[in-house]
């Protein structure tokens, strides 16, 4: 997939789309959030995912390699059941940069498939991460202009908020996805789906 004699790039991650029923939990708890007026940029609820690996620009004619080793990865992987536990902060609620959620359930699994994936797409020239993986979904990012009273404070909120639902669902498939930034913030697509088995 070459435009003329250029490589087209496709900006790329794979993750775990999320059920619509957790998308609207997630949506209830940045409302309730949202209520400490804090400056933070919130995640679109229908744009939140679990990412397994973010890969950046993508040459599109390496896409087909990608899917293979995903499909490596993925193959004697089960269904995961997996449940949304509570929400947390990176990277400590004192300096508060990032809130998330976090999960529960079949993790051992989850995190093994996250090695495999890395094991998978590192000879296509994805370093492996050095950072170890952390499973959770991202809600926001707090503003670089937030004084470190408005953080501290933001931190102690949310070590207050407790989920009323856990949310439990199950994984049955792993997405090669597309990111496409626009003014309006980030458009996610599926380019592949790989089920687990």
């Amino acid at each position: 997939m070459t435009k003329g004699n250029k490589v087209e790039y496709i900006r790329s991650f794979i993750a775990i789309e999320l059920p619509q029923e957790v998308k609207q939990l997630l949506t209830g708890l940045q409302s309730r959030l949202k209520k400490g007026d804090y400056p933070v940029k919130w995640v679109e609820p229908g744009s939140i995912h679990l990412t397994l690996k973010f890969l950046g620009d993508v040459a599109a004619d390496k896409i087909d390699l990608i899917t293979t080793a995903i499909e490596v990865a993925a193959s004697g992987t089960a269904p995961l059941r997996l449940a949304v536990s509570e929400p947390g902060v990176f990277p400590n609620p004192k300096r508060v940069q990032i809130i998330w959620v976090g999960l529960s359930g079949d993790l051992t699994l989850l995190t093994a498939l996250q090695k495999s994936i890395e094991a998978e797409v590192s000879p296509l020239g994805f370093p492996t991460e050095a950072r170890p993986f952390t499973p959770h979904l991202t809600l926001g990012r707090v503003r670089d202009y937030t004084s470190p009273e408005e953080r501290q404070n933001l931190g102690g909120l949310i070590a207050r908020t407790v989920l009323e639902n856990q949310c439990r669902f199950e994984v049955k498939s792993v997405n090669l996805m597309r990111s496409q930034l626009t003014q309006r913030g980030a458009i996610y697509s599926c380019i592949q789906s790989v089920p687990l088995r």
